[in-house]
């Protein structure tokens, strides 16, 4: 009965709204049309009443019906070259865990950091984390989930996994650092690319992937820091747990065997990658066409053209490709749709219009504002649908309030990958909290301090370092609104 009320309460407030309610004052009957059916589309992400992906279809329908976009503008946002960036991206990830080139890395950092329990926890951190600025924070956290447990089962005695601290610790420890992890990198979340693509439609101005890094790697890394330090010292007491034994990792490690052929091209595709985008502008001096999507398209064809040591498979092949996350890049796609319906109706710059009751308020209060109602709305709805929703608002609103836009933006962007208070937030919360070790009061009271913990750092950080970091003036003027 829920659901049916669930899938109901859309088409209704759609149609409340566009029948009874009309138009606000100063908005066309475009803006308006896409008002109502963004209502629709945020309220079918929100309670998740059909699959998020579905949904993020939506616009093909509502938006040519209500004669506010036509099909081909819509659609067009459905193959934004954002869209074939992560999946380029995403090939290489896949490449990586067919042949456990990920494990390697993983086990090889946790050996290395050694067997003290506090920092046996940082060694899954950090391993978690790397992992997670190129891979999916999902698959991260489902592969180091099984070494974690076979850690923590070795140091707890105790037949009720709940009760165990050292298992609480390890299992929130790989959950944070996952989404700490995923934001240091562009493709290393969703939002981060929604974000790119929306700077580049609003202020035509393309996000680097190096320039990226440069900002938000420092913030991931003291995060995770601070995120070690308060789960191994303020969240649960683990000095009582049993001593840890490192021959669970070189087991693993020895199953793994030398590191083989498949793996060492692998990984020398993916530094060159890598290197590639960091020196992307030298290589513009002699290719002035390059992109980051045209790199990345590049290196994922030569995963399919490169063979096996034996010759009998390529490094990945078609059949391979089902594994990609054809559902977010559905949500890319229908993001990115609302996004520029938005812009081209006029409705983004009428909200902006709006937001002159904020004016009075100081610039860090105006972030810790968003950035605490989006890490929060975060929490019972997905990142990626907040973002979509959000991103083309607050482009107009910092136009209206005097702020450079991407200062609100990327507060908003990052504070959508810092939830960690309920197992619905985000996929790695889901994921260890099946694990066993977990209730639901346990990440609640872990999660909702950590989630202050990193509003105040975030905000700090947009407010204070990012201006030392970008010349954030000579990046986008707030003139340049397109």
């Amino acid at each position: 009965m829920l659901r049916g009320f669930n899938i109901l309460l859309g088409p209704a407030l759609f149609l409340f709204f566009y029948f009874y309610i009309g138009p606000f004052d100063g908005m066309s009957n475009e803006s308006f049309a896409i008002f109502c059916s963004v209502i629709w589309i945020a309220t079918w992400w929100i309670n998740e009443a059909v699959p998020i992906p579905i949904t993020s279809l939506l616009p093909l329908v509502l938006f040519p019906l209500t004669g506010c976009l036509d099909l081909s503008s819509t659609s067009s946002a459905y193959g934004n070259k954002i869209i074939f960036f992560y999946m380029a991206g995403f090939f290489l990830a896949i490449a990586m865990e067919k042949w456990n080139l990920h494990k390697r890395i993983a086990l090889l950092i946790i050996y290395y950091v050694g067997t003290n329990k506090k920092r046996m926890v940082l060694g899954f951190m950090l391993a978690t984390a790397i992992l997670s600025m190129f891979l999916s924070n999902t698959s991260t956290s489902i592969m180091m989930l099984p070494i974690g447990i076979a850690i923590a089962s070795q140091v707890s005695l105790r037949k009720n996994l709940s009760n165990s601290n050292f298992g609480k610790v390890l299992m929130l420890g790989i959950a944070y650092s996952a989404s700490i992890g995923g934001f240091a990198t562009l493709f290393g979340t969703p939002p981060n690319l929604i974000l790119q693509s929306n700077v580049e439609q609003f202020f035509n101005y393309k996000i680097d992937w190096d320039e990226w890094f440069a900002m938000a790697f420092p913030l991931s890394i003291s995060l995770l820091l601070i995120c070690w330090i308060y789960l191994t010292n303020f969240s649960y007491d683990i000095s009582s747990s049993s001593k840890i034994n490192n021959n669970i990792i070189k087991e693993k490690l020895k199953k793994l065997g030398e590191i083989k052929y498949e793996e060492v091209i692998v990984l020398s595709i993916f530094f060159l990658f890598i290197f590639s985008l960091i020196f992307k502008k030298g290589i513009e001096n002699y290719l002035n066409f390059i992109d980051d999507t045209i790199i990345a398209i590049f290196y994922a064809i030569l995963l399919f053209i490169f063979k096996s040591k034996d010759k009998k498979q390529k490094i990945i092949t078609w059949e391979d490709s089902v594994k990609l996350p054809w559902g977010i890049i559905l949500l890319f796609g229908g993001g990115l749709s609302v996004a520029a319906a938005m812009q081209e109706s006029g409705l983004a710059l009428w909200f902006g219009e709006k937001a002159y009751l904020l004016n009075e308020l100081l610039v860090i209060f105006i972030i810790l504002l968003i950035v605490l109602a989006v890490n929060f709305l975060t929490e019972i709805t997905s990142n990626l649908a907040t973002v979509s929703m959000i991103l083309p608002i607050l482009a107009t609103v910092s136009i209206s309030l005097g702020i450079n836009p991407l200062i609100i933006m990327i507060s908003a962007t990052i504070a959508a990958s810092c939830a960690f208070m309920l197992p619905v937030a985000t996929p790695p919360n889901a994921v260890v909290f099946g694990s066993g070790y977990l209730k639901i009061k346990d990440m609640i009271r872990t999660g909702l301090l950590m989630n202050f913990i990193s509003i105040i750092i975030v905000s700090l950080y947009i407010n204070f370092v990012l201006p030392e970091i970008w010349d954030l003036e000579s990046i986008v003027m707030i003139e340049s609104l397109n």
